[in-house]
Order: structure tokens, then sequence, then C-alpha cells
């Protein structure tokens, strides 16, 4: 042995062990002791691994809880419904707050959302799906819901507790669901479908009028099928629901919704005209300074599709007709058509109106373009709610139907400047 092999000191060595091993080695000794045991004690030793398999599949089961859920089919997101017109007082109280704002059109609508009308107030709500409702004055609705799952089917219900709504649906898909409660009966409706629902719970008056296609309406387990022109009444205490057939209006021709009427004279002679009804008797023309008709210039009965009214200044006006019977009933209420007087002047020139390249989302149509200072923009007859202080305006159109549309952008100034453009879209 050499010198430096006998130095006096401490030692040390190792053996590298590796976790493989080591797990050998405990599944070695596990398996001989529960053999030993199977053996010696086979009744408790089945007990113990039954219980051991409660244990281990109830951990498992915590486990898998703690774990993130992916979303299936049927998952339900939650969306945002937005105002796309607002005339007079109209207030919003958020689900999550107990105080009123003022609407306008950046706040988002959500469920549990409150929506109030004063009684010169208007506003059009439209959801994801292209369902859109009119609220109108002394009205209130409430957002019960509003969401979509991954297989793009939408579940829409709104609920009118006091006042009177109209409510159109677009195309949506199979499996979705647009609905408007009233007083504890539920109306559903088809798509491409309107109806005019009216909540009166003072005098305990409650209805929903089908105005185009079909839906049902169900309460306390019954529930009946409308059509075109039909409605049902109730009121709290009825046991049923009645069901009647209305009248339906005329429909407007002139002057065309949002159309501009240029005059060289302080006042002009406009002309009126609507579908004549086989069954009428007469019609009443109604026009008004204001889309909720509070009070109107115009109260008149004639027995033609047709008639001139005389004196009309500059401004802006609407109108809208019912026709009657023998008997005096009058049919429903006419669309609201809204036109322009615009003084002549020179002004009347074609003004800017630069249209950026359409976008197309599916049935909706993303509209940009810069236009004059100050003027006014109608995209298929509808105002654009905003237009910038620059002129730049960015709108949205509803939904469209399937095949060739046309696409009309009027830009309008106070003075009589016009300029209108068309353009031809395919919708697949």
């Amino acid at each position: 042995m050499s010198s430096d092999e006998r130095k006096p000191g401490i030692h040390i060595a190792w053996t590298t062990v590796s976790y493989r091993s080591v797990a050998l080695l405990i599944m070695a000794g596990a398996t001989i002791f529960f053999g030993f045991m199977w053996v010696t004690f086979p009744q408790f030793t089945q007990s113990s691994v039954r219980k051991a398999d409660d244990v281990i599949g109830k951990l498992l089961e915590r486990v898998a809880g703690m774990a993130p859920k992916t979303a299936g089919a049927g998952t339900a997101t939650a969306q945002q419904a937005h105002f796309t017109a607002l005339d007079g007082t109209v207030r919003v109280k958020k689900g999550n707050s107990n105080t009123w704002v003022t609407a306008d059109y950046n706040i988002p609508l959500e469920k549990g959302d409150v929506v109030q009308t004063g009684s010169e107030g208007m506003a059009k709500v439209v959801f994801n799906d292209g369902t859109s409702y009119t609220v109108k004055q002394d009205s209130l609705i409430v957002v019960e819901e509003n969401s979509a799952n991954d297989q793009q089917q939408t579940n829409v219900a709104v609920a009118v507790s006091t006042g009177t709504v109209d409510l159109s649906t677009a195309t949506y898909s199979q499996g979705s669901k647009s609905q408007v409660i009233v007083a504890g009966a539920t109306a559903s409706l088809a798509p491409e479908s309107a109806a005019q629902v009216h909540n009166d719970p003072t005098t305990d008056q409650h209805e929903i009028l089908m105005k185009k296609g079909t839906g049902e309406v169900t309460r306390n387990g019954e529930t009946v099928q409308l059509a075109n022109w039909e409605k049902v009444t109730f009121k709290a205490e009825q046991a049923h629901l009645e069901k009647a057939k209305e009248t339906g209006p005329p429909t407007p021709i002139a002057p065309a919704n949002m159309a501009p009427l240029f005059s060289g004279e302080a006042t002009k002679d406009v002309e009126f005209s609507w579908t004549a009804m086989a069954y009428a008797a007469g019609y009443r023309l109604r026009i008004s300074r204001n889309p909720y008709f509070s009070s109107t210039l115009v109260d008149k009965k004639v027995t033609t599709a047709a008639v001139t009214v005389s004196g009309l200044g500059e401004g802006a006006y609407y109108w809208m007709v019912q026709s009657y019977d023998g008997s005096g009933k009058e049919s429903i209420e006419s669309e609201k058509n809204r036109f322009t007087i615009i003084a002549k002047g020179n002004g009347t020139d074609a003004i800017l109106l630069d249209l950026d390249p359409f976008i197309q989302h599916g049935h909706v149509i993303e509209i940009t373009g810069k236009t004059q200072n100050g003027a006014r923009v109608m995209v298929n007859g509808s105002e654009v709610p905003m237009v910038g202080g620059d002129g730049s305006f960015h709108y949205f159109t509803p939904p469209l139907p399937t095949g060739e549309a046309v696409i009309t952008v009027t830009a309008q100034t106070a003075q009589g400047g016009v300029n209108t453009q068309q353009k031809k879209i395919i919708i697949q």
C-alpha cells in the first residue's frame, strides 16, 4: 500500500442511483408485501384494495374538476346589442347598476340591462342575430337573454314591461330563438318576421300582433300560432289567449322614406300616395313633425289612394296612413315614412361623397367614407347615426337577404347640396 493510500483522514464514496431504479425497487417491495398479505390475510387485502381504488378515484375526479373546462357543443357566450337610432329622452340602466344614464350610441346593451323612453322618446336596438326592437314613447324593456353558442345558434329574449315595441327578425340559423315576453306570455318569432307588442299594466291590456311572417305565443301551458295580421290579447286573470284577425294597412309609396324634396318657394305642395285596399271605404292620412306623432299637422280622411297636401314648409316630416271599412273600423297603422323639404339654393350642386370599398361580413355590409362637413348621410333610407366633425362616417347595414342587393348612399346638406351613389353587391 502506498504512502498516499495510508494517509489518515475522511474518505467519501458514492454510488449513482437513478429515479427509475428507485421506482423499480419500491414497486418490487410493494409487490412482495401485497403478495404476502394476500396469502396471509386475503379478506383484509381485498377490502384494502377496494378502499384504495375509491380514494384514488375520488382524487382523480377532484383533480379533473380543477382542470379548465373546454367549450363544447352548445356552450353559450354572452353578446352585446347596440342602439342604431335615438330620438328624444332615452335612458339606460345597466344590469349591475342602480343608476340611470342618458342613452347614446356608445353604450353596449347586455343581459339584464333596462331601456326606458320618455313621452317624446324613441330608440332602436339591434342584436347580433339581426333582430331589431323599436321602442316607442313611454316604454320600458329589459334584455332578458342575448347569447350565442359555438354552433352559431343565437338566443335573444326581451321583456316589454310597459309600452309599445315593434320588432323584426332577420335570417338566423336553425335552432336559434328570438323571443319577446309580455306579462307572462312568451312570443317566439320565426326568421324574417315582424310583430308589434303592447303592454299596459295599468289597464291590464296585453297584446301581441304578428305583422309579417309567423310565430307562436305561449302562456300558462297554452300555445297559439300566429300568421300575418293575427294577434292575441289577454288580461292577467284570463285563463286563455284570445286570437283575432286584424286588417292590414296600406303600403306608403310617395314620398319615399328619407326622400329629399327640393323647393324653390317658401312652401311646397306634396303628393302622397299609397297602395289601394280592395275592402277600404276610405283612408286616414296623418303628417307630423316627429316620429311618435304626439302632435299632427295634418289628420284627414280621403276616399282615394292619393292626395296632395299644400303649404308644407322647409324641414323634416313623417307620414303614415290607415284604411277603414264601411263600419269605420280602422286598419293597423302603416310604416312611418320620413321626408325632408329642402329650399333650393346655390348649394344644390353635388357635394363631396367619397366611399371606401365595402367590407362584407356575411350578410352585413360595413360602409365607411367621407362627406362634406355638416352633411347628413343615409344608407338605403336609414340615417347614419354618427358623422364625424370632419365628415367621416362608419356604418353597418342590417343583415341583407341572399342574392343581389343595391346599396344606396346619400349625403345631404341643409343648404340643399346632395350626392347619391349606388353599388350592387351579391350576398351568398
